[in-house]
């Protein structure tokens, strides 16, 4: 009839084009709004008000300030018209993570500005094995460690290290940039041609992926090498 009026749609019945899962998904969680990753958060709405709305709204009663809506409480949330105490818990969790995550982001990551703290990073790993292993170092934009990977295994004598594989790695953990490492068993610590040449395929190889190959260590029981340090990095 004419005069019926529709209820607000719950976010799975939103149009494609509209719904924030889905755009989440298809653009990342940097592409949505606040008001649409709370909505993620909250699910649903009420019959006068979309989940889109009710998400605007609480933002609305924390002044939009993102530091202030982290300082509400389960019951003051609950005080919003359409807001459950389920709902009200999902936010509240959710930004107590998020205060947890950058905390433990500045104290527990170190930062990799020099060859030799990436040495120190790697050595306890790779200076004493009786057979060579190639290892990944993943950074972030501001040189502070995502994670440490090791990317092959092999013999005394070398090991293989797939471009293919190194990148995706690279890709999948995020990395703006990345450190290279592989140990000398023999204790030996000037590059091969083999080493040379690998890398300047990588340094090469990152340049079209936007990811910055800063250096690579060839490590031993008696210390290291850095081609970045020695000019050689190509």
């Amino acid at each position: 009839m004419e005069n019926d009026i529709p209820l607000k749609l719950s976010i799975p019945e939103w149009s494609e084009a509209d719904r924030p899962r889905e755009r989440l998904l298809a653009n990342g969680p940097k592409a949505l709004s606040d008001a649409e990753l709370v909505a993620i958060l909250i699910r649903s709405g009420t019959p006068k008000n979309s989940a889109l709305d009710l998400a605007r709204l609480i933002l609305s009663k924390a002044g939009n300030d993102l530091h202030k809506l982290a300082s509400l409480s389960v019951t003051e949330l609950k005080k919003l018209k359409g807001m459950g105490e389920a709902k009200a818990l999902s936010i509240v969790a959710a930004l107590e993570l998020g205060q947890r995550r950058r905390n433990a982001t500045v104290e527990q990551r170190p930062l990799i500005a020099a060859s030799r703290e990436a040495y120190e990073v790697l050595r306890p790993w790779v200076a004493d094995l009786p057979q060579e292993q190639f290892w990944l170092l993943l950074l972030d934009r501001g040189n502070r460690l995502l994670d440490r990977v090791k990317v092959s295994e092999g013999g005394l004598h070398g090991t293989v290290a797939d471009p293919k594989w190194i990148f995706r790695k690279a890709l999948e953990g995020g990395a703006s940039s990345v450190i290279l490492c592989h140990n000398h068993p023999s204790g030996q610590l000037r590059p091969s041609g083999e080493d040379i040449t690998l890398t300047k395929k990588l340094v090469e190889g990152g340049r079209y992926l936007d990811i910055v190959v800063q250096d690579h260590l060839i490590i031993a029981a008696t210390g290291y090498f850095s081609f970045a340090d020695n000019g050689q990095l190509g």
